[in-house]
């Protein structure tokens, strides 16, 4: 392979101050991640271990080998929101007695767990990865079932969680339920459909229905360890498999049941990996401040990719895309990467041969954003940039490999769909801090409904308001700049997290190896069909 040389310069002015820029935002990140680490905050923290209780992150580590990674996936869940950041629940990708696992944790410090609307959009996206790449899933569960306040939102949607469990088993992925305390009403199902259950003696309570309800429903009255306890339910119901005697012994029951699934990952070894030759902690300073300014991505890459070696495709041709192979941690990529922000149909054309490419070869693609959108402009428009465009977001929209996205710049317009935005399933989508994402850039878009504002007023024969459209003006660029934001669209999830750019290989590495739990298949190219078109 080809090595890449950088050309940035450490030393310089320019890097200082986008270093300090991307500190700063890691800053602000770092404060909302302690929002979520939090959880209910201080008061119900303490109160939670008072009562002889772990925090789910102490389960999480518990549960997890020794000194291995936790891959946490929508930390900022419901930022932005009148729900506390996190959606009281964690979810992400661990290795449990050498099996990588997904993990959903209810934060019982919150509102005693309950299931509020991003909690449960949250545990969706957690079961679509475990099923899109064949990851046991483990519930450390307890809940006191949906948010009542907000059941409308809540209550139609939310039996998804049920339906889900059943298919990941019917998929032959196994799921695990340790109960840790409780699990009511429709939270119940979530050991009920699980495959292996655990509860805990005197602390777990499984039941549709507490005791106050079963008194007004049926007048029968009973304690919670006769209708849910866990004693009841391995004695008597048969619903828990396990009985254990404490959180620890819980855990450690967890760990025995994924150390005889027998299980073994479906798709490809790594090769060796290499470490890059450039600093990762050098890509602070890549990214320019308000990203007004082109950068190269190749410099990200000789940060990432295994021994800094990239053997471009089509070098040449559509230069403001970068196209080419290489590894991260001895997984194969074919790597998708802007370099000057516009998308010309040349560019559209190398994207689409270069995931055909991919495809034929059984390899994942990796998109690596800094976009402002496709070309737009008389002479572009007659040169066919729509349907150069449209190509790419075809065989974007039609790739069988495991696709990764990383927006580590603009993603605007179309240019986020062709380079594989959330609409496009990719397998797993990142963001750095300085990511920006809408339909068009802030000035771009109170600047258009500007023009048409002048143009409707020409149209009436009035007069046109110049202070009023100014004023107009400051305020969406003011809107679509806050909704660009990398916290606002993660606080929807939108993406699965925002990273720190210097963990930009490990966070890849981790998902590659996640993905390789399946087989990793392309489109076919079986010879009854049609080989790769050259564009």
């Amino acid at each position: 392979m080809s090595t890449l040389k950088s050309t940035l310069d450490t030393t310089g002015p320019e890097y200082a101050a986008y270093r300090e820029a991307m500190l700063a935002k890691l800053d602000e990140l770092e404060a909302e991640h302690a929002k979520a680490v939090a959880g209910g905050g201080e008061k119900y923290t303490a109160r939670h271990r008072e009562r002889g209780k772990l925090l789910v992150r102490e389960r999480i580590e518990l549960l997890l080998d020794e000194d291995a990674p936790f891959l946490e996936l929508s930390p900022l869940a419901g930022w932005g929101s009148d729900f506390r950041v996190g959606a009281s629940v964690v979810t992400g990708i661990g290795v449990v007695s050498g099996v990588e696992c997904m993990i959903i944790g209810n934060d019982p410090t919150v509102r005693g767990g309950a299931s509020n609307p991003w909690t449960t959009r949250k545990i969706f996206r957690a079961a679509d990865i475990a099923l899109e790449n064949r990851l046991p899933v483990i519930n450390l569960v307890e809940s006191g079932g949906a948010d009542l306040p907000t059941q409308k939102e809540i209550f139609i949607p939310g039996g998804r969680l049920f339906r889900d469990l059943t298919r990941l088993s019917a998929a032959g992925i196994p799921t695990v339920a340790l109960v840790f305390g409780n699990s009511t009403a429709g939270g119940a199902y979530v050991p009920g459909m699980s495959d292996y259950v655990v509860m805990i003696e005197e602390r777990s309570k499984v039941f549709l229905g507490g005791p106050p309800l079963v008194k007004m429903a049926t007048g029968e009255e009973s304690d919670d360890e006769a209708l849910g306890g866990a004693a009841m339910h391995a004695r008597v119901s048969g619903l828990a498999d396990y009985l254990a005697r404490d959180e620890p012994d819980a855990l450690r029951l967890g760990r025995r049941i994924v150390a005889r699934l027998n299980w073994r990952k479906h798709g490809p070894a790594p090769a060796p990996a290499t470490e890059p030759r450039y600093d990762p902690e050098e890509l602070l300073g890549v990214v320019p401040e308000g990203l007004k300014v082109p950068f190269d991505p190749r410099e990200v890459l000789a940060r990432v990719v295994d021994g800094s070696e990239f053997d471009e495709f089509k070098p040449e041709y559509g230069n403001s895309l970068v196209t080419g192979w290489a590894r991260v941690h001895g997984y194969p990529v074919g790597v998708l990467a802007n370099a000057r922000g516009i998308l010309f149909s040349e560019e559209s054309q190398k994207a689409a041969q270069f995931i055909q490419l991919a495809n034929q070869t059984d390899t994942p693609l990796l998109f690596l954003h800094n976009t402002t959108g496709y070309m737009v402009g008389r002479d572009y428009e007659q040169g066919g940039i729509i349907k150069h465009g449209a190509m790419m977001i075809n065989a974007v929209s039609n790739s069988k490999v495991p696709h990764l996205s990383v927006l580590i710049g603009a993603s605007y317009g179309a240019g986020h769909y062709g380079m594989c935005g959330r609409a496009y399933d990719p397998r797993f989508l990142f963001a750095w801090p300085s990511a920006k994402s809408a339909v068009m850039g802030p000035q771009q878009l109170a600047g258009v409904l500007s023009i048409v504002a002048r143009a409707a007023a020409e149209s009436r024969g009035q007069p046109f308001d110049e202070a009023a459209d100014t004023a107009m003006r400051e305020a969406v660029e003011a809107q679509v700049e806050a909704e660009s934001l990398p916290m606002f669209l993660s606080g929807r999830l939108y993406d699965d997290g925002v990273i720190d750019p210097r963990d930009t290989r490990t966070v890849l590495g981790l998902c590659l190896s996640a993905i390789h739990n399946n087989p990793v298949r392309g489109a076919q190219f079986d010879g009854t069909g049609f080989g790769v078109f050259r564009m």
